[in-house]
């Protein structure tokens, strides 16, 4: 719809949306007509007027395109107009609890079920994140490496370093791509890479927009979103916990058969503290 087309009330809807998008977004209808004296009906008609079905997809489409935009000091101030002087802990908790929620009615079950197969099937798998994602990179990492054997995990955002991680990945491989908004450039190269050399691809990403899609071949969306200068990556972590016992009961028996032999070595060894009660038991059996 072009601007002139707009009433006196909407123009001046959109004239602050532009001005700043970065508090509207997180507006509700009636926050954001009293902000630029307007009723609240008036933001409603607004959102319908641009094709939305209602205010709450247009505020869900504004929030989408400008998540990426939005610097570290842009974050601090949304989260304050969020949260203003409310209790901090149950937001950010119910927050989270929400983007798990969406996790789950946005994940692909069919990109989910073949990029386990993917993993279990390849001849090595390479794990590729960096900055705050290094985290959930370290994790699936850690525990895909106890499982299959035959991981490499890649946290540098050097390209030289990143190409000599992965020179040698084939069409026998699998690469996990995982990023967030603001989206590593390192991360769509690498992943655009392993396509290059016939490898399957897999991207853990917030949406489908995001530029890790490009080039994968299955896409497995988590909810995402900033909490001031930090990324909530509760919902990545909780499907990255998904994959890690989907590939554990797909190879059952291998797995059970390699966390006994684990277990034992890290009892001969102390790995781990006893409790007292067990600490008892064994002065009893000695």
């Amino acid at each position: 719809m072009r601007m002139d087309k707009f009433s006196k009330g909407q123009k001046r809807i959109a004239k602050y949306i532009e001005e700043h998008y970065d508090k509207a977004a997180y507006m509700t209808a009636l926050r954001l007509g009293e902000t630029v004296g307007v009723s609240e009906s008036t933001v409603v008609r607004f959102a319908s007027e641009l094709g939305y079905d209602g205010y709450p997809d247009f505020q869900k489409a504004m929030q989408e395109m400008i998540r990426e935009k939005l610097t570290s000091v842009q974050r601090i101030e949304v989260t304050q107009n969020r949260i203003g002087d409310g209790d901090i802990l149950t937001e950010v908790l119910n927050q989270d609890i929400d983007k798990i929620r969406r996790t789950i009615e946005d994940v692909s079950r069919e990109d989910f079920q073949q990029a386990i197969d993917a993993i279990s099937n390849a001849e090595h798998i390479y794990v590729f994140a960096v900055r705050s994602t290094s985290a959930l990179a370290g994790f699936l990492g850690y525990y895909l490496q106890l499982i299959f054997g035959n991981v490499r995990i890649i946290n540098t955002a050097s390209k030289s370093e990143m190409y000599e991680h992965l020179f040698r990945i084939s069409e026998k491989d699998v690469m996990i791509g995982i990023s967030f908004p603001r989206y590593s450039t390192t991360a769509v190269e690498a992943m655009k890479f392993a396509r290059e050399r016939n490898a399957d691809v897999i991207a853990i990403t917030d949406s489908m927009v995001s530029p890790l899609t490009e080039c994968a071949d299955y896409i497995l969306l988590a909810r995402s979103d900033m909490v001031s200068v930090v990324d909530s990556l509760v919902a990545p972590l909780s499907l990255i916990n998904a994959i890690i016992v989907a590939c554990v009961l797909k190879q059952k028996d291998k797995v059970v058969d390699t966390f006994r032999k684990l277990e034992e070595v890290w009892t001969s060894q102390g790995v781990y503290t006893k409790t007292d009660n067990e600490q008892k038991e064994d002065n009893k059996n000695a």
